[in-house]
């Protein structure tokens, strides 16, 4: 079964098990807002790659109330969902249903994120779409990516998906929910944490970082070096 026919049959449930799959919940997707450092009335532009239901998307939304946010996912259900969450402010957004790993990404943003879907593809496509977000980013803008990593080590990795399965059903996740998050794991392609970030700094993003760790959950994040021409 395919990584979009997956998260096309989890659609309608995606949201309601979000809290208790994260751990850390508010601190995860906290530390995301946190690390785009504009103000709150800045008329940013914001590029979310594999935005699912809309989750963070309705986070930044709500943080910066004139930010305008185009919404990519593979899933085309994931995306129905997003729309009925931005049913009311439609005009602040924008939905893209691509595979935002084949060709270019357009545009120019301020803030390009990605919460729990980079982690899906092989580390060839990583870079490939790091230098892609890289090339939208305008100058000082920030890539951000909370997400799941590898262990540096198989015992390392060991540890954190124990911890992970420890932690959620301390949580309370129902079986059903924590059963089918385990069979999308089955498409992961984790990368560790130093090979991402270090992907990032041979790309040029400048201020690359792990801004949250718990475990194998991580935010990282890198900005784009500011020259003395004009940009967007």
């Amino acid at each position: 079964m395919s990584i979009k026919t997956r998260f096309d049959e989890a659609a309608r449930s995606y949201d309601r098990s979000r809290r208790q799959l994260v751990p850390s919940f508010d601190d995860f997707y906290g530390t995301v807002l946190d690390l785009i450092s504009f103000e709150r009335d800045a008329a940013i532009r914001v590029l979310d790659l594999g935005a699912g239901t809309g989750l963070l998307s309705a986070l930044i939304a709500e943080r910066f109330p004139r930010a305008h946010l185009t919404l990519v996912d593979i899933s085309e259900g994931m995306l129905d969902q997003a729309r009925k969450r931005f049913s009311g402010d439609v005009a602040r957004f924008d939905f893209r249903a691509l595979d935002f790993t084949e060709g270019p990404l357009w545009g120019q943003y301020q803030a390009v994120v990605s919460s729990l879907s980079i982690h899906h593809v092989s580390d060839e496509a990583k870079q490939r779409l790091f230098r892609s977000i890289h090339g939208v980013l305008c100058e000082g803008g920030v890539f951000i990516n909370a997400d799941q990593v590898l262990g540096a080590t198989p015992d390392i990795d060991a540890q954190y998906k124990a911890a992970w399965l420890r932690q959620v059903r301390e949580r309370g996740v129902g079986e059903d929910d924590l059963a089918s998050a385990l069979e999308r794991m089955k498409e992961d392609e984790m990368s560790t944490l130093s090979s991402q970030t270090k992907y990032l700094e041979e790309i040029g993003f400048e201020m690359v970082d792990c801004w949250y760790k718990n475990f194998g959950l991580v935010v990282y994040a890198g900005r784009k070096r500011i020259s003395n021409r004009e940009d967007c």
